[in-house]
């Protein structure tokens, strides 16, 4: 049995290497060793994740593929959860989720012989998970519903939405532009937009 553990996040911002070390003290405290570890920044509403996919593809039977929590491996929708689980199970792969204290029996594989005892960890292992995938896709889907919301709202109150701009790249903008240069030329050689470079010329026009 290898330990495989699966890290993720979203968004650039965000460190998916972050529960690294969390991870490991609790393989320690189990007492076992993380053989690899593979690490992504994608969503997880994604089902064509490399990085799960080539652990998967690298996955023997009887594999444990480890998360930290489920919404960590999915907010994926029931059709496409469906689907990963079904490719799991194919490859005989065990889900350990540390937040799924009832996924941590994997770590100690029944004795052998004992498929009564494996049967119901199955069984017991996968009702558990199918919810807490259900509860981490409804709950992706709730966060999603109040940010747009938030952002209607908003607007209706007059608020300025986007990314804020950067003083710095407009002064070099409305510099290059006093030079002369066209608008794609300063697009080009600041590598940004040439929208960007008309809303720079264009507030300080205004």
């Amino acid at each position: 049995m290898a330990i495989k553990a699966y890290l993720r996040a979203s968004t650039r911002d965000q460190d998916p290497t972050r529960a690294k070390g969390y991870l490991r003290d609790f393989a320690d405290a189990q007492g076992v060793t993380i053989a690899a570890y593979y690490i992504e920044q994608a969503s997880g509403t994604r089902l064509d994740r490399p990085e799960l996919m080539r652990l998967l593809d690298e996955a023997a039977p009887g594999d444990v593929l480890l998360v930290e929590a489920v919404d960590r491996l999915t907010r994926l929708p029931q059709d496409a959860w469906k689907a990963l689980r079904a490719r799991i199970e194919d490859k005989g792969v065990r889900v350990v989720s540390v937040d799924l204290p009832t996924s941590h029996a994997y770590l100690t594989p029944a004795p052998a012989g004992d498929d009564f005892q494996a049967r119901v960890l199955d069984a017991v292992g996968c009702m558990m998970l199918d919810i807490l995938a259900a509860v981490a896709e409804a709950d992706y889907q709730t966060r999603r519903r109040r940010q747009a919301e938030g952002i209607v709202k908003a607007k209706e109150q007059g608020a300025v939405m986007g990314r804020p701009a950067d003083p710095k790249l407009h002064a070099s903008i409305r510099r290059l532009r006093c030079d002369g240069e066209s608008i794609r030329n300063i697009s080009r050689i600041l590598r940004c937009s040439t929208t960007t470079v008309q809303k720079a010329i264009k507030t300080e026009s205004a």
